[in-house]
């Protein structure tokens, strides 16, 4: 594999050292504007829908506090872990940085493990995805935020791979500090999604 003649040390920031690694990122900076705005229309239909319940049950009546927290100090930790990974990089530790890569993914399944078991909870309890406007909101929006850790977990396995084998260079460290950026921003959304869909639901 070529690389650009960049001197490669710790705490040179390979990922924006090449031409081509600062448009990686500027790129990235412009598809999570519109990742935003597909969160934003779905956050807008979900506050606009959430008491269309049809004498079903509302979030009050399914959300489950204690759950909720779990899975969210769950997340919020995988975010830590991930910026750890990105010292690590800069360090040019690659042991650490695919430990710490290995921990984000880790704890992104288990997210996904809670969000499963709470998927299944709701719909025995009658709140399916067709029960109600409500349920077809909520779905959609909670669904999405699942669907876009699923795709960071696959995502992040995928670089650390490429990082094992080709090491913290010019070609793999773009990839790794945009996926950070990825793993955060999905972070950021799920705090929203606790305080206007959870916290929101819970207090009625």
């Amino acid at each position: 594999m070529a690389h650009d003649s960049v001197e490669i040390k710790p705490g040179v920031h390979l990922e924006t050292a090449t031409f081509e690694g600062k448009n990686k990122v500027m790129g990235f900076w412009m598809f999570l504007g519109a990742e935003t705005v597909l969160f934003a229309c779905l956050f807008g239909t979900y506050l606009a829908l959430r008491n269309q319940t049809v004498n079903g049950p509302s979030g009050a009546d399914l959300f489950d506090p204690v759950l909720v927290a779990v899975a969210t100090a769950i997340l919020l930790f995988s975010s830590l872990t991930s910026v750890f990974a990105m010292m690590a990089m800069n360090k040019l530790d690659k042991k650490g940085m695919l430990f710490w890569l290995g921990v984000t993914v880790l704890l992104g399944l288990s997210f996904l493990v809670l969000e499963i078991y709470e998927f299944i909870h709701y719909i025995h309890e009658g709140h399916t995805f067709m029960s109600s406007a409500f349920g077809s909101s909520f779905y959609a929006l909670v669904g999405t935020h699942g669907a876009h850790v699923t795709f960071g977990i696959i995502w992040i396995s995928t670089i650390m791979y490429q990082a094992w084998k080709w090491g913290i260079n010019t070609e793999t460290a773009p990839k790794l500090f945009v996926s950070s950026l990825y793993w955060h921003f999905i972070d950021v959304v799920w705090v929203f999604i606790f305080t206007l869909v959870y916290l929101l639901g819970m207090v009625g």
